[in-house]
């Protein structure tokens, strides 16, 4: 005999309903920004001899602050790849065998147990004139999440470290950073373009970015931008 036979069926009291900041905004099925301010009529398409690889932590997800999927917003080549410690996505393995792409791990050049792995933005042209196809595997995470997926992906170990140096200071308004030069990702993303000599997709990602950065903010206001900034101007002449 089974408890429930001994017993009538009780459910289980309701769960607390999900009440986090932002739970109950509005949003837009395609951006995700709360449709106060869409940012769907600001997004375009750009060209880039260059491809992003996004391996994304799974927090990061379905945060709609993050900034990530900015990059596959403007750059249609993006991959978004889930990190999980123990199970690497086997698309991403495929990706990292196959000769035509010269993949490179976005990472900063502070620690001395990988620096014979570090290039410069020089390698990436060197790439191009070997008729290869470049690609920045950008760590989609906080800083502490992006240090646990190098230390902790073995795939990684063998792909050279190209660290971004830049005097940008990051104009990201949605979260705190514990720097100013902490760029976000999409940030990080369009000095990438920029240094490796992609400077139109690089603006337009510039730009895009700064369509969200403002769009969301005001919302977050309960504000309805009543006028295109100017980088929405840049981006709707482009559309």
């Amino acid at each position: 005999m089974t408890l429930t036979d001994s017993y009538p069926c009780i459910s289980p009291p309701p769960r607390r309903p999900f009440k986090a900041r932002g739970s109950f905004v509005t949003r837009c099925e395609t951006c995700r920004l709360p449709a106060l301010n869409c940012l769907c009529p600001y997004r375009v398409t750009g060209q880039s001899d260059a491809r992003f690889w996004l391996l994304t932590h799974p927090l990061e997800h379905n945060k709609p602050t993050n900034t990530g999927r900015l990059i596959g917003d403007i750059l249609d080549t993006t991959e978004i790849f889930t990190w999980y410690r123990t199970a690497p996505d086997t698309a991403l393995l495929d990706y990292l065998d196959d000769p035509r792409f010269a993949p490179f791990v976005i990472f900063p050049d502070d620690q001395p147990d990988y620096a014979e792995r570090v290039v410069s933005i020089e390698a990436v042209s060197d790439a191009k004139q070997e008729g290869r196809i470049p690609v920045f595997i950008i760590l989609d995470g906080t800083w502490r999440q992006a240090r646990r997926i190098f230390r902790k992906s073995p795939y990684l170990e063998h792909l050279p470290v190209l660290p971004l140096h830049t005097n940008r200071l990051t104009r990201y308004h949605l979260r705190k950073p514990t720097s100013a030069s902490h760029l976000c990702t999409a940030e990080v993303a369009a000095e990438l373009l920029r240094q490796s000599g992609d400077v139109d997709a690089a603006g337009l990602l510039d730009d895009y970015f700064d369509a969200f950065n403002d769009s969301y903010a005001a919302s977050r206001r309960h504000h309805k931008l009543e006028a295109p900034t100017p980088a929405m101007l840049r981006l709707l002449e482009r559309g």
